[in-house]
């Protein structure tokens, strides 16, 4: 985010002061002191005007004078302090109301099992990291470290215990299709006691969960490549997701003999709740990951994204007996008007897995969508825009939105998030992807714009100006229904900005 420096604000200072000087009184002989007629005349106050007009030119309007254009790909959605257009500076205003209730506006950190890093270069939340092992009888990963964080929880008592956020939801997302027990969207666990005893034979230390199948490929070097004549088109209804070639940066194992992996995972012996644990690292020891316990340096990236999580910004194992840590970087979006901070860890797809750097997660393409907020409903929904608003001539664009400004401008989606905690009550870390596309008659009009909330959406959908994407069918002369797309992504939530 680009700030006003102590340096800018004199040159700004002065520049308004020239400014207003040009387009003053005394420089303007129909409008002396000694005029008889107390109002100008049309063409005066029209003079007037663009005199002043130009005089504030690039010192009020567009891009003030003392400042740098954004970058074409900066996704701050952090709101401006609320001493802008205030005689007071921001000092003088009160603490957010979220600091006395967290269901009022204002800032919040909704996971709170780990520490934010708004400050940093990359914004990120630094989580525990834990490690559990693989239990699978005849794979060569059996016994196989598995390193994972925790975010949700159909557990109320122990979200709250933990800091972790609770869906609901996530009960109904064990979901079988099929007779085999393992074609299913949650996988089974158990924990186990440490192998540490105090004198007596007493356990002591951290339990350790053990995941009856599911591994994670990190090998894969995360890829997307547009198609050329669709980067280049000038069609309002350009997709430039219809014809993308990828590759997620891990997948997610899909077999028999590894089992099925899902970052959810129900615990048989604790109350058989389901917990999303998505895994950051597999297969390897403290030492492979000791490396990166202070980042990722430009040197290390090739090799440490063969054994990471795309979204790893440092991680450390611990030691002397220290709990181990791992920060991973967020994403942006917006809930009900309020811009959101959320992690992205896996997908049902490989072009979302790919795009948003998650773990291609085949397994999660077993909950059901389209249900909504109905009852045994897993999912929540996540807004996506395919042909959203564009930068301009490379300049950013403060309406910026969808997945082709982010193919061809850089930055993130910008995606719009159902219900989250403290906003709604349906919350899930599973989202069902709506895809939506602006039609041209809406372009065309000026509706195109960026967009913050649900139900503003759902009425632009209701009024025919964003639809399903794709082309008007032949016979019908309609665009393709707006709905799932039949994509889940699991992002939990992490921090509201208001």
């Amino acid at each position: 985010m680009k700030t006003m420096t102590k340096k800018t604000l004199p040159a700004i200072a002065a520049a308004t002061t020239l400014a207003l000087v040009a387009c003053s009184d005394d420089d303007n002989p129909s409008s002396s002191t000694t005029t008889t007629n107390p109002f100008p005349t049309e063409q005066t106050f029209i003079d007037q005007t663009l005199s002043c007009t130009n005089a504030l030119d690039g010192v009020i309007s567009g891009n003030p004078l003392g400042f740098e254009l954004l970058p074409a790909d900066d996704d701050d959605v952090a709101p401006s302090p609320p001493s802008i257009g205030a005689d007071v500076p921001v000092t003088y205003f009160g603490p957010p109301p979220t600091s006395i209730n967290r269901n009022l506006v204002g800032p919040l950190q909704l996971l709170n099992s780990g520490t934010l890093n708004l400050d940093d270069e990359v914004a990120s939340i630094t989580l525990p990291l834990y490690e559990g092992r693989l239990s699978r009888s005849g794979s060569e990963m059996d016994g196989a470290a598995a390193w994972y964080v925790v975010t949700d929880t159909s557990d109320r008592d122990n979200a709250d215990a933990l800091g972790l956020n609770h869906s609901a939801k996530l009960s109904f997302a064990d979901f079988a299709r099929g007779d085999s027990s393992m074609s299913r969207s949650v996988r089974q666990a158990y924990y186990e006691l440490g192998g540490q005893q105090l004198p007596g034979g007493v356990p002591i230390g951290a339990a350790v969960l053990v995941f009856e199948g599911g591994a994670v490929d990190f090998n894969p070097v995360r890829s997307v490549a547009v198609d050329d004549d669709q980067r280049n088109s000038d069609s309002p209804t350009r997709n430039l997701l219809a014809d993308i070639n990828v590759q997620p940066g891990a997948v997610g194992s899909n077999n028999d003999a590894d089992g099925y992996y899902s970052p959810l995972v129900q615990i048989q012996n604790a109350g058989g709740h389901v917990y999303n644990a998505p895994m950051v690292a597999f297969g390897v020891d403290d030492d492979a990951l000791a490396p990166y316990c202070d980042g990722i340096s430009a040197a290390e990236e090739e090799q440490a994204r063969t054994i990471l999580h795309d979204s790893v910004v440092s991680i450390c194992p611990g030691d002397d007996g220290e709990p181990g840590t791992v920060t991973l970087e967020m994403v942006n979006g917006f809930s009900f008007g309020r811009p959101v901070q959320y992690l992205s860890t896996d997908a049902s797809h490989p072009v979302a897995a790919a795009l948003e750097g998650a773990i291609y997660s085949p397994a999660l393409a077993n909950v059901p969508v389209g249900a909504d907020d109905s009852l045994f409903s897993a999912v929540e929904r996540i807004f996506g825009f395919t042909n959203g608003p564009e930068n301009i001539d490379n300049e950013a664009n403060p309406q910026r939105q969808g997945f082709n400004s982010a193919l061809v401008d850089g930055g993130g989606p910008l995606n719009v998030l159902g219900g989250i905690p403290t906003v709604a009550t349906d919350y899930s870390p599973l989202w069902d992807l709506n895809l939506g596309q602006w039609t041209p008659e809406a372009i065309e009009n000026g509706y195109r714009s960026r967009l913050f909330e649900e139900f503003a959406i759902l009425g632009f959908v209701e009024r025919g100006f964003i639809t399903g994407p794709g082309p008007k069918d032949a016979i019908t002369g309609e665009y393709p229904a707006y709905g799932s797309s039949g994509i889940i992504i699991n992002c939990p939530i992490v921090h509201r900005f208001l």
